[in-house]
């Protein structure tokens, strides 16, 4: 190995850990496009969404998974860790670990309540009940920490899952605009509750008018603020 190759700094190794395959190719374009220093490493346990029950809480059966595949990758050498599943989100509040460790909607938050100045509405947007939901109740409490003003309303767009699954961007689109359009005169922003949904943002905020607010990027963001110093 040349003094060059030995000298030269190692990118940040940033492990984004999958419930379901349509989540990691939005997961990779937000690292690639916030925090292009890094690089991405997959893990993926695709039965992770379907073994999740419909109602309550995870059960520990699942929590323990979770936390073995972050275990897997601190073990691989990770500088970071973000969760890509939203149903996952709130195990990251019961495992420590020396370096970041992100659920797939904290930093979508932060991010949803200061587009909206803690006040007015916002649409919490998901391609199926038990997403949106759970989305729904953690924005919640984020919110209501953060003040009483803002008003989240969750939205359901079930023809999305299929359209995310498929990779049909035009469908996506559509289907979310279409869940959008009753509920957005009144909105001030849109917070996509999946990751899969993320594709779709940037021409969902054209066509209502509205900033739309995707995980991929805002925890990309955070993780490249964690790790490096440079603000959001």
């Amino acid at each position: 190995m040349s003094g060059v190759a030995a000298g030269r700094a190692r990118a940040p190794r940033i492990a984004l850990i999958s419930a379901t395959p349509t989540a990691i190719a939005p997961a990779v374009a937000g690292l690639a496009e916030e925090f292009p220093a890094a690089e991405s490493w997959n893990l993926l346990d695709d039965r992770l969404l379907g073994d999740a029950p419909e109602d309550g809480p995870l059960p520990p059966a699942l929590v323990d998974r979770m936390t073995r595949l972050i275990g897997h990758a601190l073990a691989g050498g990770a500088d970071g860790v973000l969760l890509t599943c939203s149903l996952y989100g709130s195990v990251t509040e019961t495992v420590e670990t020396p370096v970041p460790l992100l659920a797939p909607d904290a930093a979508a938050f932060e991010q949803a309540l200061a587009l909206s100045a803690g006040r007015g509405r916002v649409l919490v947007l998901a391609s199926f009940e038990a997403a949106m939901r759970d989305s729904l109740t953690r924005f919640s409490a984020v919110s209501a920490a953060a003040g009483p003003a803002t008003e989240p309303v969750g939205v359901v767009a079930p023809d999305a899952f299929g359209a995310a699954r498929d990779g049909d961007l035009s469908m996506l689109h559509d289907a979310l605009r279409d869940a959008c359009l009753p509920h957005v005169t009144d909105a001030d922003t849109v917070l996509l509750a999946q990751f899969s949904l993320a594709p779709a943002a940037r021409s969902l905020s054209t066509a209502l008018g509205v900033p739309v607010v995707s995980g991929p990027h805002a925890a990309a963001a955070a993780l490249r603020t964690a790790l490096t110093g440079r603000p959001l």
